[in-house]
């Protein structure tokens, strides 16, 4: 009885300590951009905005494109908890056809990897419709 009393106290005091552990939050406005049907050499820029909803500061370590075609650009500075954030993301509209790529973000966070998408599709000049 004595050693059952024993783990239950540990246990809770091990269940205690990892409860009030400071941990960074990353919760992003939208994890999918769609650029919709742009014109090839239209502005292939976007934003991912998110807000550190943890209580110790989020500090993304890298951020991953899947193809060349994509170049991302992380927050140079740690987010404080409640702070807002963006990732910027390039797409080349040089490139026509169809865009589908993931970038993998690379945080301290709770979830330290999240896979974010961007879609669409890049029209030839002629006849193209501008629609993001």
């Amino acid at each position: 009885m004595k050693k059952y009393v024993a783990f239950m106290l540990i246990a809770f005091v091990a269940f205690a300590a990892t409860a009030q552990e400071k941990m960074a939050k990353i919760e992003f406005k939208t994890e999918v951009i769609d650029y919709g049907e742009i014109a090839k050499g239209s502005d292939g820029l976007r934003t991912f905005e998110f807000t550190n909803t943890g209580n110790a500061p989020l500090v993304v370590t890298k951020v991953i494109s899947s193809c060349g075609c994509t170049i991302p650009k992380k927050p140079e500075e740690p987010i404080a908890p409640g702070d807002t954030g963006i990732i910027e993301v390039k797409y080349n509209t040089q490139k026509v056809g169809p865009i589908r790529r993931t970038i993998t973000v690379l945080s301290n966070a709770d979830e330290p990897t999240k896979a974010l998408k961007i879609k669409g599709k890049v029209l030839a000049a002629e006849g193209a419709a501008n629609k993001s």
